[in-house]
């Protein structure tokens, strides 16, 4: 067998790799802070609000118990049953971001959870209100505590994100998929996006690990992905 690179196919991956940051990022983003809030309702709604703190635990059971992939095909197969057509593109946006919130919220609430309980108390006796605490004082030590479980995410999404190329969305799988059914170089052509995927993660833990060795507090670490 020979095997057959065409340069010809570079302008179309390039476009799908644009199209998979630009997933992966608004995913990522958005998926943070719906998870801070999850996170945020999982530790504090007591008492009134202990509401919140079932249907966050809800949230999170159902999107961490159930698969991507399940996910992404109710909303673009089943939502236009009950009237609503999504476009492929806002699809696999909304499945991504709704998957890696739950995921999300686990790391900050155990990274909020690491945060000695004398911080709040000392907050308080300082004059400030139960959500200036939260916002000034356990939040910005929490978020830090979970870089490096955050970090595993942003690679898992970025490699997950491929699974909107089932409905339709041409992201670096779909213009692969496409240019292997126009080729027959079904070979040659995964092997370049499985390059192009596996210097992309090469990055992202580079950059990310200094980000981690900057913020780092000695002495506190918490769990990646289950």
């Amino acid at each position: 067998m020979t095997l057959v690179f065409r340069w010809a196919w570079l302008p179309r991956l390039t476009q799908g790799l644009a199209l998979t940051l630009e997933l992966t990022a608004l995913s990522m983003a958005l998926g943070a802070v719906l998870g801070v809030m999850l996170a945020l309702a999982r530790v504090y709604a007591k008492g009134p609000l202990l509401p919140f703190y079932g249907l966050a635990s809800a949230y999170v059971h159902f999107f961490r118990g159930t698969p991507l992939l399940v996910q992404l095909m109710a909303l673009y197969y089943g939502l236009p049953s009950l009237g609503i057509k999504l476009h492929p593109f806002t699809a696999g946006l909304l499945a991504l971001t709704l998957n890696t919130a739950a995921y999300q919220a686990e790391y900050f609430r155990g990274a909020i959870q690491s945060v000695k309980s004398g911080q709040m108390l000392a907050a308080r006796a300082l004059g400030l209100t139960r959500l200036q605490a939260i916002r000034y004082v356990i939040l910005p030590q929490a978020l830090r505590l979970a870089i490096p479980p955050w970090s595993n995410e942003l690679v898992y999404m970025l490699k997950g994100s491929a699974v909107v190329y089932l409905v339709g969305v041409l992201d670096l799988m779909g213009q692969a998929k496409t240019i292997a059914a126009r080729e027959f170089r079904n070979f040659e052509v995964y092997i370049v996006v499985a390059l192009f995927y596996l210097a992309l993660v090469f990055v992202f833990t580079v950059v990310l690990r200094w980000v981690e060795r900057r913020t780092h507090i000695p002495g506190l670490a918490l769990p990646g992905r289950a």
